[in-house]
């Protein structure tokens, strides 16, 4: 059997990878005054989100969050979420949203966390980072393969497959398995169900 891959947050783009398209303004850059893009061009609006660990302003970010949200609650489009060290507000915040296909991309948060995302439906991306951490870890093993998305962001010395690879066995799944649910999510997520 053919295996297909979905990269569904990343700066590097493979030939025969699956990754959707997506336009945003980062928190980093929430006090720039930048206009927001084409959304509607896009599958996905992000990536978006809240970097309490940066000097960019909080009310700057929570603004420019809250305005990527309502174009994507507008355009029905999901969202791909930054979220560093402001997980309690980004949820505040999501819950005057009604966003199908919430992506918090790079997790790296606790198993409590995790469980708090995963009750509202929304997705789980983990990456080389994510695999680090044995608090994540702990995540990512009760994150059911239907809201489980594998991701390479910015890592240019991962291959997807090992992601994929070392994804596989933690969960205790194949990895034909684990490429076709990722696929299922990923339509899901897309056609915005």
């Amino acid at each position: 059997m053919e295996i297909s891959y979905v990269d569904i947050h990343t700066h590097h783009p493979r030939l025969g990878v699956l990754s959707p398209t997506m336009a945003g303004i980062h928190p980093w850059d929430a006090e720039r005054g930048l206009p927001l893009p084409d959304f509607a061009a896009c599958d996905i609006v992000g990536e978006t989100g809240l970097d309490y660990a940066c000097r960019v302003g909080r009310k700057a970010q929570e603004r420019l969050f809250r305005e990527h949200l309502q174009a994507a609650e507008r355009l029905r489009k999901p969202v791909v979420l930054h979220v560093v060290r402001a997980f309690e507000p980004a949820m505040s915040i999501l819950a005057d949203y009604a966003i199908k296909g919430v992506v918090f991309h790079g997790f790296i948060g606790s198993e409590q966390q995790a469980n708090a995302a995963l009750r509202r439906g929304y997705y789980l991306s983990y990456g080389s980072r994510s695999l680090a951490s044995q608090r994540t870890l702990r995540a990512l093993l009760a994150t059911p393969l239907d809201r489980l998305f594998i991701e390479t962001d910015d890592d240019t010395d991962t291959e997807l497959s090992e992601l994929y690879a070392a994804v596989a066995e933690i969960k205790g799944t194949t990895l034909v398995e684990l490429c076709r649910q990722m696929m299922l999510n990923y339509r899901e997520v897309i056609a915005n169900l």
